[in-house]
């Protein structure tokens, strides 16, 4: 059964994502180069490779983002030698909202980032169950397209675990983050255990901001506060600068100040490790 535009629901490239809109087109462009040099037409390439042939066009106009697997058998088809899947890496950031791909760029420089979070769980620290119960809970409803490219791209994002040399992490969550259980008892629990294994690592340090403490530097909303290798920065905050991000140094020293602040409120890492061991064994 050939693929047709009601399944492949939100693969629509954004208009305003500029890049994107140009990879897109690159890629629809060779497509069908190499599709007429070996004399095809959309129809008969669209059963070689499983897509209707309304959706082989819109592909090839740059109107439609290819899934991953339509370029390995695209390349396999038109005997393109890899060519054509070696697109896939741009192409699958594409498939990124611009903010979020943004986001993990402005991360993936980063050599020390801050963050406090008081309404879920921060990105960078969520379990794939956590984030997709998550996103199950937003209204008006994604649909399940939808879903999966913001899955995948905060899951993109947890390849700052692993760069060397590794990054100085900083997160402050409050302690109503951690006792909602999102997704269930089982899935809460496993995001527990993943606060517990990512404060293990050298460079990370977690802590929890206490309910009951009574002078509280963080109920003007989320702080992020990201540092580079040349000395500048770029913060958010949720009650600083209409939400939106900041790099003028005098900006991020108020930031800088207000997450220090709130910080030194919190428990210790070590406090705070306690504190989710003993949450896991009462539940």
């Amino acid at each position: 059964m050939l693929r047709t535009e009601a399944d492949e629901p939100g693969w629509e490239v954004d208009p305003d994502d500029e890049w994107g809109v140009a990879v897109v087109a690159t890629v629809g462009r060779q497509l069908k180069l190499r599709r007429e040099a070996v004399g095809m037409r959309a129809g008969e390439f669209g059963k070689a490779v499983g897509y209707g042939e309304d959706l082989v066009y819109k592909i090839e106009s740059g109107k439609r983002i290819p899934r991953q697997e339509y370029l390995d058998r695209a390349d396999e088809v038109l005997g393109a030698g890899g060519l054509l899947a070696a697109m896939k890496e741009d192409v699958a950031k594409v498939r990124y909202p611009k903010r979020v791909r943004e986001l993990g760029e402005l991360e993936a420089r980063a050599v020390e980032i801050g963050v406090y979070e008081n309404s879920n769980i921060a990105g960078l620290l969520q379990t794939e169950e956590h984030m997709r119960a998550l996103f199950g809970a937003w209204l008006p409803a994604y649909s399940d397209e939808e879903t999966e490219r913001m899955v995948a791209a905060r899951m993109a994002r947890r390849s700052l675990f692993e760069r060397s040399p590794a990054p100085t992490l900083s997160f402050v969550q409050e302690e109503s983050t951690l006792r909602r259980p999102v997704g269930g008892r089982m899935v809460w629990r496993r995001q527990l255990e993943r606060l517990l294994e990512l404060g293990e690592l050298r460079n990370v340090a977690i802590q929890v901001m206490p309910t009951d403490v009574e002078d509280h530097f963080g109920t003007g909303g989320i702080i992020e506060v990201l540092k580079f290798p040349d000395g500048t920065a770029v913060g958010r905050s949720e009650g600083a600068f209409n939400s939106r991000p900041v790099t003028d140094p005098k900006q991020i020293r108020i930031l800088d100040l207000r997450y220090s602040m709130i910080r030194a409120q919190a428990l210790t890492p070590r406090e705070s490790r306690a504190f989710i061991e003993q949450m896991l064994g009462e539940s």
